[in-house]
């Protein structure tokens, strides 16, 4: 009937029950340890009573039901408030009252609402224009002058709900800036851009000032202007044709503007831009295209490409503005095909002739952009492929919006017209005329019939060589959304944080892959929108205007150096594969570069010498030009086999004038073409002379060779023997590789007349002892060596023929050159002529035969003694290649 215990159930309580009074069931709960409010505020946990039956094992007794007991800690104010920081700054501009500049936060480590709250905050420094409200917002209280003072330092307490304050007060630091102007700050207003450089950027530390306004979205447009700059940006200038090798486009591209020439002169009458791939309309103008130049009937597949830049029409009423129309000559006015401008709308028009369906078919493909109009340059591409027409503009795919359709037209029998810049009126008019002037720019048109081009080779063609770019593209980040424009010419970036896009500006640059970019300036314009947080008027950011400067270029300079004179005899003129003309050309390009640093003065300068440096680039023309009276078809002709220019970008025209070769491709490609032209002439009794010079272009001609002058001699009757002889033992030293123009050749008294005398008679005796001496060491050599010429037959790429009719010796003792290979017939056709000394005038050439003789001894004697050293460095003499 007595209670004798009490038991807590729960987890490590720090309580227990004890009894005081076991009769009246009486007991007290009490604390084993220390109660912290700060670490648990309250406890809950379960209690029961048990009497007296316990047994020995304490199994016996009863208990009773369960009381839930709840504790509630109660806090005492122990802990004073803290700051967070240990230092805040905030910047103001001057004359502005703030609502806020910035706000102070303390903390309370107690326990309760009451003492851990933080009821007030308060500024310990006397005599400062600020206040603080109790959320801790400092604001200004008038306003503030850079002049008067830069920078405040106050003190900042902060008070619990139990007006405990802060044990440590904390300093704020507010620093007054002047009057602020939005805008991008650090940025330059030049930037240099060499050749070669890559991509640089422009704006490497910029970054926008907006003030402190409430920004919520910034948007940048860069935009790079060179509209001024051929076709709308520096592309390469290469010709249509050759743009059209270089991507791959499928041959057969005619071009309808090509620069005049004597065989393309329908274009000489109208007005050329300073560069002469452009041509200007002044609604004027229009060109007739030969007959012939494109086939009559296109088929269902073809292709028109063009470059246009193009404006409003002038006057009230527009007209139809013709690019390219093909129309009735005489008689009639049917338009057959025609591409037209009208009203800032591109219209194409396809008549089909009629055949046994006489329905109604597409026949006019309207397309409305904006670009048609914008005094821009755009690369339009109307790809046929009936009833179908796509139009790509810069690359993009544009469906026309209106189509109509129309009936075939009518078989007849009247010649057709076709017209660039204008259409032929051959009808309803008293005289035959062009109507429909075009007033704009044209380039580049071409029409490809019986093909259609593929997006590929269209994106290649259109493709600019400079533009923006931006670097590493994954450091962007995800809140800036960024477009370019197909030529890349315009950058759109766009984002709502203002660090986001400093850092995105900084990283966008400009490029230029062109080897030999147009120097100048490149304006660049960067223009900012700024949306802002609930307000009508935002800041407003003034533009940038900036430039790059493109250096100029390093300049080329074309060397062309080989044998520039020979003498063979008529037979090999007239035989079947005619005289090789330059089986030795060589074509060299090199730049000019100071050995010094620049920052010398320039008295120094002048002293110090220049480097010449090789380099590689393309070439895009190289023509072998007939001097004096043009070749006769009758009796001689320049040839070149075209498998040679198979597997190159190379193509090549002929005619009495010359030859042409023509096309992008390496100078290494160009030699190889070059060293296969051949010269024949199948009636050689009236010349005694050619005369042909070479000269080769980059970049159409804005960077060219110099003239290489070529003589050839044709010898008749029984002179030709010991002429031979003599021109064969004249050799020329090999081209240098630091170049220098090449010099006059050494002419001797034996070129200049064919009439045999006395001074001939002795040549013919020393020419036949040097021939009596030189077999003589070629049997003693042989014998020395003893190898057999049947063990060599195979290697007849360097080897030297002896003919009974011409002996062949080509050495330079005085330099080191490892000699190219040649073709078995270039081996047996090359005469090689000698220059002395580079030094040496024709005019001390021409006054003694006789020690020219004797050198040519001494040369034989010091190429007997130095067979030992290596080959490969020097050319020897080797018997194994003689065979007699």
């Amino acid at each position: 009937g007595e209670i004798c215990a009490f038991k807590i159930h729960g987890q490590e309580m720090p309580f227990e029950a004890v009894v005081l009074n076991k009769t009246s069931g009486e007991g007290r709960l009490r604390a084993k340890s220390p109660i912290d409010c700060e670490l648990q505020k309250e406890y809950t946990f379960i209690i029961q009573a048990y009497d007296c039956g316990s047994g020995p094992s304490g199994t016996n007794w009863k208990k009773s039901h369960k009381a839930v007991v709840h504790i509630q800690v109660k806090d005492i104010n122990e802990f004073s408030p803290a700051f967070k920081e240990s230092v805040y700054k905030a910047t103001v501009t001057e004359g502005k009252i703030y609502d806020s500049i910035l706000q102070v936060e303390a903390i309370d480590e107690d326990c309760s609402p009451q003492y851990s709250q933080i009821c007030n905050y308060e500024i310990v420094t006397t005599d400062v224009p600020f206040a603080i409200d109790r959320n801790g917002n400092i604001r200004n209280t008038e306003k503030l002058s850079y002049d008067k003072q830069h920078q405040y330092e106050i003190m900042v307490t902060a008070f619990d709900c139990g007006q405990k304050h802060a044990t440590e007060d904390v300093l704020v630091r507010v620093n007054v800036k002047p009057v602020c102007k939005p805008g991008w700050q650090d940025w330059n207003k030049r930037i240099e851009y060499k050749p070669g450089s890559g991509s640089i950027p422009l704006f490497p530390s910029i970054h926008l000032e907006t003030c402190d306004g409430p920004v919520s979205s910034i948007r940048t447009t860069i935009e790079l202007q060179t509209n001024y700059i051929g076709k709308g940006c520096d592309r390469e200038t290469y010709s249509e044709k050759s743009l059209q090798k270089l991507c791959g486009a499928s041959s057969g591209a005619i071009d309808l503007l090509p620069s005049p020439s004597a065989t393309t002169n329908w274009t000489a009458g109208l007005l050329m831009d300073n560069n002469d791939m452009i041509f200007k309309f002044d609604g004027k103008q229009g060109a007739k295209i030969p007959d012939g130049i494109v086939p009559k009937n296109l088929t269902d597949q073809f292709t028109i490409t063009l470059w246009m830049k193009h404006g409003p029409s002038p006057g009230l009423r527009a007209e139809k503005e013709t690019i390219l129309c093909n129309s009735d000559k005489t008689e009639m006015n049917r338009h057959h095909y025609a591409l037209y401008v009208h009203n800032c709308r591109l219209v194409f028009l396809l008549r089909k002739d009629f055949d046994q369906a006489d329905t109604f078919r597409p026949a006019e493909f309207h397309w409305k952009l904006d670009q048609i109009c914008d005094k821009e340059w755009h690369y339009y591409v109307v790809n046929v492929e009936f009833p179908v027409v796509t139009l790509y503009m810069d690359g993009t795919t544009y469906e026309p919006y209106l189509v109509t359709n129309d009936w075939p037209i009518h078989p007849s029998h009247i010649a057709m017209q076709l017209t660039v810049g204008a259409c032929w009126q051959g009808g309803e008019v008293t005289k035959p005329r062009f109507a429909q002037y075009f007033h704009g720019s044209l380039a580049s048109l071409t029409i490809r019939p019986g093909k259609i081009e593929s997006q590929k080779v269209i994106s290649c063609l259109q493709a600019c060589k400079e533009g923006l770019d931006i670097n590493s593209l994954e450091s962007l980040g995800q809140g800036i959304k960024y477009h370019f424009n197909p030529s890349q010419s315009v950058l759109v970036m766009e984002g709502d944080d203002i660090e986001n896009i400093n850092q995105a500006l900084q990283k966008v640059s400009y490029i230029n892959s062109r080897q030999f970019p147009t120097a100048g300036v490149r304006r660049l314009k960067v223009s900012s929108k700024v949306q802002c947080f609930g307000e009508d008027v935002c800041i407003s950011i003034p533009d940038i205007d900036a430039y790059v400067m493109v250096f100029q270029a390093n300049e080329p300079k074309i060397t062309i150096s080989g044998m520039d004179h020979f003498a063979r005899p008529a037979a090999q003129f007239e035989s079947e594969r005619g005289v090789i003309l330059l089986p030795d050309i060589r074509i060299v390009s090199t730049v000019t570069k100071m050995e010094h640093p620049m920052d010398l003065k320039e008295h120094d300068r002048a002293n110090k010498p220049v480097l010449l440096e090789e380099m590689l680039h393309n070439l895009d023309f190289c023509d072998i030009l007939v001097i004096g009276a043009e070749l006769d078809p009758e009796q001689e002709c320049l040839e070149l086999d075209h498998v040679e220019l198979q597997g190159k970008h190379l193509d090549a025209t002929n005619s009495t004038a010359g030859y042409s070769i023509y096309g992008v491709d390496s100078m290494h490609n160009y030699e190889l073409v070059l060293r296969q032209i051949r010269y024949r002439n199948w009636d050689t009794s009236a010349t005694f002379e050619r005369k042909f010079r070479v000269k080769c272009s980059e970049l159409n001609g804005r960077y060219t060779s110099n003239e290489f002058n070529l003589e050839v001699n044709i010898l008749h009757s029984s002179n030709s023997n010991f002429m031979d002889h003599v021109n064969h033992m004249i050799v020329q030293p090999q081209f240098l590789q630091s170049v220098h123009h090449p010099e006059a050749s050494i002419t001797t008294a034996i070129h200049n007349s064919v009439v045999p005398s006395v001074a001939t008679i002795v040549i013919i005796i020393c020419v036949s002892i040097l021939i009596f001496i030189i077999t003589l060491g070629i049997y003693r050599i042989r014998t020395a060596h003893q190898h057999s010429s049947a063990d060599n037959e195979g290697s007849k790429e360097n080897e030297m023929d002896w003919d009974d009719s011409a002996l062949t010796i080509t050495v330079n003792p005085m330099e080191k050159y490892e000699k190219p290979h040649q073709t078995e017939e270039e081996s047996e056709e090359e005469d090689i002529e000698d220059e002395d000394d580079e030094d040496t005038t024709s005019a001390e050439s021409d006054d003694s035969e006789e020690e020219e003789d004797e050198e040519e001894e001494e040369v034989i004697i010091q190429k007997a003694d130095k067979q030992n050293v290596t080959r490969q460095e020097q050319l020897e003499w080797d018997d194994s290649t003689l065979p007699y």
